[in-house]
Order: structure tokens, then C-alpha cells, then sequence
């Protein structure tokens, strides 16, 4: 019972962390009303679809929206990175909030319904940027690596809870009024949404460049880079943008996560996943029909159980936000998408079809949750939106391939068979990553080197993300008793601190300061693109962690308020020079 309060109370605080924090509340917020209304809206486009033709037109509909978001989410997330991420949320609700309008009305004049499922279709996918916007502003928004997590966390959690309540929520409108009612509730929650984006307080945007060289390479080749000048990856970047069409820079999600091995790994255990969620289209019909004894009405009750876990997974992912384990415990999440296939195929009763699911449910917000904070840490921010919409793609392309593959298994194998094998092979396929998994862990998790950089009252005003990005570039150097680390009038090419031992900086044989574990020096030669104006030697033997001149120029560039505290440590010491 002590565990579970403390799990309970570690929810608690994550959710009081998420919501203290002004954006982050409006973010979840305005996600909650248009996601319930998203919910409720497309319960009654289904409810009026099957009315105009069946089953049949609700299928074929559904399989061309699922295809056509598949092709325009990564052209749609490139407006994630090229505009800033408030106005396309906002942009995005309230041209939706205009379609859902328009749509509503010609339903209710009895319009064709060509047009009107033309229109729906084309309502979700102007709705393609808003989630990439949304996972790329958060870690903007927060001020610790955990809270990120957790902002996630609440976000599957009123996302489970909006599945829930929506359709509900949609049911009763259709019953007691008429689907346009719906449709208009639909518009009501939009407005809601862009009200609340439109208060958040965005931080300027800085450039985070530093998490990943080869990511960068890939996707930013710099070939005019300036390596004497401040700031010449982000200036290369630009130039490169600019010139690139606008196909290319649309693919540069794609790239960025072919040139990294742990977003390789991480979309690729994610692809599994959701190549599970497509054969659920067809797998849980038929555990309905032939394992619950409900009959086809059985798909409610097992939506239901999925409904319930999720609640449950995500509270239990906002628990877990502190344990620096999001890349395992994103792992396990993926493999208890499979496993309990293992269990429905073994018991075959409307128990082992509940159970089966509810696991399932509990499973979804852990994989959700963890495997978008973890490219919100690996992405540098420039493609950041594209990532998330190069993800969305292959998500619901692994989806597609899915519910394609499953009904050709089922026929083969039947139903228990079918699920056994396809819960074994997404087993096999992830198992063997968490030896990647918990490496990645070890490197996501909080180290002396960020413990470091966090003290130093230079980096105070960087966000945590660009604080990790240069944690994890940090080298280390040994000097010996006596070595000049550098020497008066060099060219300065790195950022110093040290982690064991001391230094004494002398001008012309004169001391000038000591520095001791935790201090920096050689910034002022990088910063003001001047010769070194002290030597520094070791007193003793000591370890220094040091940044080469480009990564450190790259964390601290665009950012204003380190620039006035460069200048102010600047003016503080040259005189004494």
C-alpha cells in the first residue's frame, strides 16, 4: 500500500507541476476541448455517414483519410519549423472551426454527400501540423527534463479521457438534437482551443543545434559554414533552407531520423507498435464475435476495457516522469502490446478478450508518452516539427500495413493462431532493442556534466534541452601539474570547465583568478571572436570537460538575455586585463 501512495503521489505532483506551469496548462487544456469535440465530431460523421451508405462508404472513407493524412503530414509539419508553432495551433483551429461550420450546414440543407465527405476529409487534414506543433512547443514551455515528460503524460491522459468522454459525450447530442448540433460543438471547442493558445507566453526561440552533428549534417548541409564566425551552423542552416525546395526541406523530418541511430531505433520500435494497433481494426470485431458472446455489440465493451487502461497507463506514465527510465519503460510498453495477444490467443473467453485489451489500453499512453519525450530531447529544434510529422507518416503507414497484413493472417491461421503469431513476431522484433533502450536511458538520464553546466550563471537562462544537447558534447582532457591549458594570444577554439584539480589565470606572469571544480574559462576569446587574453595552467594535476568552439557558440547563440550576461562578465574582466 506505501508503493501505491507513493505512485499515487508521484502523479499528484506531476500533474500540479504540468498545471502550475502557465503554457503547459494551456496547452492541455486547449488539447482537452477539441480533442473531446474531435471525439464527438467524429462520432457523428460516422453516424451520418453509415446512413448515407452503409458500412461500406464509412470503410472506404475512413482507409482514404487514413491514406491521404499519411502523404500530407510531412508537407503539413514543415510549416511547423518555418512559422512559429502558437500561430500554426492557432491558424489550425480556426480553419477547422470555419470547415466544421460549413459542413455542418450543408448536412443540414441535405447537400451532396460527395461534397460533404470531401470537406470532413479535408478538415482532418488541415489538422495534420497541430500535434507536430504541439510536441514541438512543449519542451519551449517547460523548465525541467521531467516536466516534459509529465506534460506528456497529462496530454495521453486527457487524450484517453477525451476517447471516452467524446463519442459519449456525441451519442447524446445525436440523440436529444441532431448531428449538425455536434458538428457545431465541434466549432465551439476549436474556438476554445485558439483562445487558449493565443495566451500562452512563448520564449523566444533559440537554436538548438547541439544534440546530434550527423542529424544536423543530414538534414542542414552546411557547406558555406563559416568556422571562424559565431553562430555559422546556424547561419548555413539558413541559407541552406532557403535554398532547398520546399520537397526536400519537407523530407528533412525523414532524413534527420535515418542520420540518427536512437531516432532510428525509437521510430522503429514505435512503427511496431502501431502495426498491433492496425490489425486491431479487425482482430477486435472478432474477438467480440467469438470470444465475448456479445456479438458484434461485444466491440463496446472491449473499447471500453481499452478506454480504462489507457486512464490507468497514463496515470502511471506521469507517476513514473521522474524515474529516468523513459526509454525502457517505452520498450515494455511496445512489448505489452504483444503479449497479451499471447494472452487472448491462450484463454479464449470474454475474460481473457477484456483482459487483453485493458493491458493493451494501460500500454498505449506509457509507449505515447515516453517515445515523444525522447524525440523532444534527440531532435534538434529546427526540424523538430518535421520529426514529429516524418513520424506521424510512418506510424500510419505501420497502421495501414497492419490492417492489411492481419486480415490475410487471420484467414490463414483463425483467430487464436493469428493473434499468437502476431504477438510473438512484435515480441521478437522489440526484445532485443533494451540493450539500446537502456543505454539511451543512460543517456537521457540527469549526469554530473548537466549537474555542471546547470550551475555555471552563464547557461541560467537556457532551457533544459539545450543544457542536455551540450552536456552530452562534452569531452574530457587531463593535464598534467604545470601544463598551460591555453596560452595569452592563441586562437581560442574551446569552452573550458573544470571537473577535478585547479587552474590560475595569469596575464603577462600576473594572477589574475584561480578556478577550481565547477569553473569555467575561455569563453570570452569565443564570444568576442578574439585572441586568448590570459593563459590558464593547471596547478595539478586535473580533468577538465571542455566544448569545441562551434558546439558552444551554437547552444548560446540567439539567446538575448546570455548574450547581456556575456557582455556583463565580459566588462567585468577584460579591464583587469
Amino acid at each position: 500500500m506505501s508503493r501505491v501512495g507513493a505512485a499515487l503521489g508521484e502523479t499528484w505532483t506531476s500533474l500540479a507541476t504540468v498545471f502550475r506551469n502557465h503554457g503547459l496548462r494551456n496547452v492541455n487544456l486547449a488539447f482537452a476541448g477539441s480533442a473531446i469535440g474531435d471525439w464527438a465530431y467524429a462520432t457523428a460523421i460516422v453516424v451520418w455517414a453509415y446512413g448515407q451508405g452503409g458500412l461500406t462508404l464509412v470503410g472506404l472513407w475512413g482507409t482514404i483519410r487514413l491514406l491521404l493524412m499519411a502523404v500530407v503530414t510531412p508537407f503539413a509539419s514543415t510549416l511547423v519549423d518555418r512559422l512559429p508553432r502558437k500561430t500554426v495551433m492557432i491558424a489550425t483551429d480556426l480553419i477547422r472551426g470555419v470547415l466544421v461550420l460549413l459542413v455542418a450546414l450543408l448536412i443540414l440543407v441535405d447537400f451532396n454527400y460527395v461534397v460533404i465527405l470531401v470537406l470532413a476529409t479535408l478538415t482532418a487534414l488541415i489538422a495534420a501540423p497541430f500535434r507536430p506543433a504541439v510536441a514541438a512547443l512543449l519542451p519551449s514551455l517547460v523548465d525541467e527534463p521531467e516536466e516534459l515528460t509529465a506534460a506528456n503524460g497529462a496530454g495521453s491522459t486527457i487524450e484517453s479521457l477525451a476517447f471516452f468522454v467524446g463519442p459519449a459525450l456525441g451519442g447524446l447530442l445525436i440523440s436529444a438534437f441532431s448531428v449538425p448540433v455536434v458538428i457545431v460543438f465541434n466549432a465551439i471547442t476549436f474556438a476554445w482551443s485558439a483562445l487558449l493558445v493565443s495566451r500562452i507566453r512563448v520564449p523566444e526561440e533559440r537554436p538548438a543545434l547541439g544534440v546530434a552533428p550527423a542529424v544536423v549534417a543530414a538534414v542542414e548541409p552546411a557547406d558555406a559554414a563559416d568556422a571562424a564566425g559565431q553562430g555559422a551552423v546556424v547561419v548555413a542552416a539558413a541559407e541552406d533552407k532557403a535554398a532547398e525546395g520546399f520537397l526536400a526541406e519537407s523530407m528533412a523530418g525523414f532524413r534527420a531520423i535515418l542520420a540518427d541511430k536512437d531516432l532510428r531505433l525509437v521510430s522503429g520500435v514505435y512503427s511496431a507498435q502501431t502495426i498491433v494497433a492496425g490489425a486491431s481494426i479487425v482482430y477486435t470485431v472478432e474477438m467480440a464475435v467469438q470470444m465475448t458472446g456479445f456479438g458484434a455489440q461485444g466491440v463496446g465493451y472491449l473499447e471500453s476495457a481499452l478506454g480504462v487502461g489507457a486512464i490507468l497507463g497514463g496515470l502511471v506514465a506521469l507517476g513514473r516522469a521522474s524515474k529516468q527510465r523513459i526509454a525502457t519503460d517505452f520498450g515494455w510498453g511496445v512489448v505489452f502490446w504483444a503479449i497479451p495477444l499471447l494472452l487472448a490467443a491462450a484463454g479464449n473467453t470474454t475474460w481473457a478478450a477484456l483482459a487483453a485489451v485493458a493491458i493493451i489500453g494501460f500500454a498505449n499512453p506509457i509507449v505515447d508518452v515516453n517515445a515523444s519525450t525522447i524525440l523532444q530531447r534527440l531532435t534538434p529544434d529546427q526540424v523538430l516539427g518535421r520529426v514529429f510529422g516524418a513520424l506521424d507518416s510512418a506510424l500510419i503507414a505501420a497502421m495501414a500495413f497492419g490492417s492489411i497484413v492481419y486480415p490475410l493472417l487471420y484467414h490463414w491461421l483463425g483467430l487464436r493462431w493469428s493473434l499468437a503469431v502476431l504477438g510473438v513476431a512484435v515480441a521478437l522484433l522489440v526484445l532485443p532493442t533494451f540493450g539500446r533502450l537502456r543505454r539511451l536511458d543512460a543517456m537521457l538520464g540527469t549526469s554530473e556534466e548537466l549537474e555542471l553546466l546547470s550551475q555555471i550563471p552563464l547557461f541560467a537562462p537556457l532551457e533544459p534541452k539545450s543544457l542536455e544537447d551540450m552536456a552530452r558534447q562534452l569531452k574530457r582532457r587531463e593535464v598534467r601539474k604545470g601544463e598551460a591549458v591555453i596560452t595569452e594570444g592563441e586562437v581560442g577554439d574551446r569552452f573550458y570547465i573544470v571537473e577535478f584539480g585547479r587552474t590560475t589565470a595569469t596575464h603577462h606572469g600576473e594572477v589574475l583568478s584561480s578556478q577550481g571544480p565547477g569553473d569555467p574559462f575561455g569563453e570570452i576569446a569565443l564570444l568576442r571572436d578574439v585572441p586568448r587574453t590570459a593563459t590558464v595552467t593547471a596547478d595539478e594535476d586535473s580533468v577538465l570537460l571542455y566544448l569545441e568552439r562551434e558546439e558552444f557558440l551554437a547552444a548560446v547563440t540567439g539567446n538575448s538575455e546570455v548574450a547581456n550576461r556575456a557582455d556583463d562578465l565580459i566588462s567585468r574582466r577584460i579591464p583587469t586585463y
